[in-house]
């Protein structure tokens, strides 16, 4: 049974025409599930925001990890906001980060703060809009250490932020170090995430694919994590994030993609 402390909030959003709800995690103490429509959409442990539950958000958090020198701050733009679970991780783990965060849910962002404040020190500045044109107009000009794309939901994803130039759009923010981190849902026969891979190796001068074991056989629905940079991870930087995990699961790039791209 909820507690008072820990009951669920609920906001009706507009956009979607569905609510938002936060729902006390019932297996970690102090944790949240967000959930829009009834499905799951992200987790966070506001009393630990060092730890990430949720695989493909643990494998995002993983390349964050990598980039540039260990604890120094980067900066950060989100692109789809969740339970800003991510800028509430890289604001205790990278202190000093500057970090932007875009939802086009105007209700969303307002929700989850007020149910689930971010830490005082969190230097994040929330943005309401469509994630495109924030980027073509808002944000044009600033170059950022990672761009974080987690606004899909599969191929019924809208047209604009599946479009090949949505991702030369984004290019156009990195710094010249930087990394586009891409969350693809999809489900056998994977039409969806071939197309997001090609788009990138269009892009990108390297594009690398993490995944649980089981997704790259083509037999399970899941997330997959796509980087694209144009300063190419050396292997021993694969290798460390192959070993980060979760485990079972593997960062594919070049020919070994090859699984992938057939239809």
């Amino acid at each position: 049974m909820n507690t008072p402390q820990h009951k669920t909030h609920r906001r009706w959003l507009s956009g979607v025409g569905q609510h938002a709800e936060l729902i006390p995690d019932t297996w970690i103490p102090g944790a949240w599930v967000l959930s829009i429509g009834g499905a799951e959409q992200s987790h966070v442990n506001p009393a630990a925001p060092h730890e990430i539950f949720y695989e493909y958000l643990r494998r995002t958090a993983n390349h964050l990890d990598l980039l540039g020198s260990p604890g120094t701050a980067l900066k950060v733009l989100h692109l789809g906001a969740g339970a800003l679970t991510l800028v509430r991780y890289l604001s205790t783990t990278r202190p000093g980060s500057s970090q932007f965060a875009v939802d086009s849910e105007r209700e969303l962002m307002g929700f989850v703060t007020e149910s689930l404040p971010l830490p005082a020190d969190t230097n994040c500045e929330l943005m309401i809009g469509d994630a495109r044109e924030v980027v073509a107009d808002k944000l044009a000009g600033e170059a950022f250490d990672a761009v974080i794309l987690d606004v899909f939901a599969g191929a019924d994803a809208p047209e604009h932020l599946r479009a090949d130039e949505f991702h030369r759009e984004i290019r156009d923010l990195l710094a010249p170090e930087g990394i586009s981190l891409v969350n693809v849902g999809d489900d056998p026969p994977f039409a969806f995430i071939r197309q997001q891979i090609n788009a990138m190796e269009e892009t990108y001068r390297q594009v690398t694919v993490a995944a649980p074991q089981e997704l790259f056989s083509r037999r399970a629905p899941g997330n997959f994590i796509l980087m694209g940079t144009d300063t190419a991870w050396d292997g021993s930087r694969l290798d460390a994030l192959r070993s980060m995990g979760p485990h079972p699961g593997s960062v594919l790039s070049g020919v070994d993609l090859d699984g992938l791209r057939k239809p």
